[in-house]
């Protein structure tokens, strides 16, 4: 299968917006309930989701649209001098178990290394999603640590696992 990522197109936003309105479309462990897209298309229109302290691009495996992988700031002291990146994916379901996954967020780290300044991107996911703590090993990231009751969604606190990959 060939990964490669893009720039989002206008053309994305609705199929983003499909895929993000069941849990089945975002995955169980990306489901927080409804949300409006309206955020994201006023981000579009500003800046194409290419910001200064944030970003989106489109997964393509084999040419067709299989999900997306975002970053934003995250700062571990003083923004000016200890900031780094934080990705995240969302990989649509029929290409879920594939390995597009790992490689467009190795992909993704190999960017930010390339076009940014950051020594650190770091990753974080549900202490019971196995396949994404496989998908980034295999990207190239260190399992650091447990972040305990992080994250709220379904109803109750969920642990999540930091990982990280420093510059080469």
């Amino acid at each position: 299968m060939e990964v490669t990522l893009r720039p989002v197109r206008v053309s994305d936003l609705d199929i983003f917006d499909r895929e993000r309105t069941t849990p089945e479309g975002t995955g169980e462990f990306q489901w927080f309930g409804h949300r409006s897209s309206h955020g994201l298309r006023r981000e579009f229109a500003e800046n194409g989701l290419l910001g200064h302290d944030s970003g989106r691009l489109t997964i393509e495996a084999d040419g067709q649209q299989a999900g997306w992988v975002a970053w934003w700031m995250n700062s571990w002291g003083p923004d000016a001098t200890s900031w780094c990146w934080t990705i995240g994916i969302c990989v649509f379901a029929d290409f879920r178990g594939k390995g597009a996954g790992s490689e467009a967020q190795r992909q993704l780290v190999a960017y930010l290394f390339a076009h940014t300044r950051a020594e650190r991107v770091q990753s974080f996911t549900d202490a019971g999603n196995f396949a994404e703590q496989r998908a980034l090993e295999k990207a190239g990231f260190t399992r650091e640590g447990t972040l305990r009751r992080a994250q709220w969604r379904g109803g109750r606190w969920h642990d999540q696992i930091l990982f990280s990959a420093i510059r080469p």
